[in-house]
């Protein structure tokens, strides 16, 4: 369990776990998180860390859960941002068709499918839910990216979705609340951009129901070092304290 207001704090303290421990995993771990803080010379250290071992940055990762420029961009209005995401989703999943065959994060949020239902917006009857600040039903405030019909395949090496579940919560004090879910995460690769796209994405839903974002939760069944050794991941450390001040 680590608890913390910062994420790059966060990341720090679970490689350093990994790294004092026996084995390269964490089984299980959860991720708590409030205030959001974030270093921003350690941002540019792990970007280049990862750019020099051809890996996507820390923002990239982060669009893939919530692509939080294209809200920005769509002057904060959350349905043109639906409308503007689905539009460009063809580009998206041409420029990597290997990893978005199956769909997207985002995508399977604003257009999961329903079968005969058709496309369901799970972040919308989120927000409207929540909206009514009556919650007469909380089992409601959950949005599902794993897709049985799509996911349960036999490939041996499977990247997505390794984040299979959110939920939402309303606090007594009116704040919102993020829970998570992932079956596997890959702590160097994905992890940082994975907890920062989910913030975002939390800070989005209370920014539509006009209240903040308090705490993010993230249960991890499987916490893996992935592509780094430990003494990598000692040498990334050393890295970290030299240039981020940390």
């Amino acid at each position: 369990m680590i608890e913390d207001n910062n994420i790059s704090s966060a990341w720090i303290r679970t490689l350093k776990h990994i790294i004092e421990c026996p084995g390269n995993e964490i089984t299980p771990l959860v991720v708590s998180l409030t205030e959001f803080n974030e270093s921003p010379a350690f941002r540019v250290a792990l970007d280049s860390d990862l750019k020099k071992n051809d890996k996507a940055k820390v923002h990239t990762v982060a669009e893939t859960i919530f692509p939080e420029s294209l809200y920005v961009l769509n002057g904060y209005d959350r349905h043109k941002l639906y409308k503007g995401f689905l539009e460009i989703l063809p580009r998206i999943k041409k420029i990597d068709a290997s990893s978005n065959a199956r769909g997207t994060y985002f995508e399977r949020l604003i257009a999961f499918d329903g079968g005969p239902k058709g496309k369901i917006n799970q972040l919308e009857n989120i927000i409207t839910s929540l909206q009514d600040r009556v919650i007469k039903r909380r089992s409601k405030l959950q949005a599902s990216i794993f897709d049985p019909s799509k996911d349960h395949t036999e490939g041996a090496y499977q990247r997505f979705p390794c984040l299979q579940h959110v939920t939402f919560y309303m606090t007594p004090n009116g704040k919102l609340i993020l829970n998570s879910f992932y079956a596997v995460q890959y702590l160097y690769e994905r992890a940082y951009g994975n907890w920062l796209g989910l913030i975002n994405l939390g800070k989005f839903v209370a920014h539509e129901i006009g209240t903040e974002l308090e705490r993010f939760t993230c249960f991890i069944g499987v916490e893996k070092l992935d592509k780094l050794t430990k003494s990598e991941g000692q040498n990334l450390l050393d890295l970290m304290a030299e240039k981020a001040n940390l």
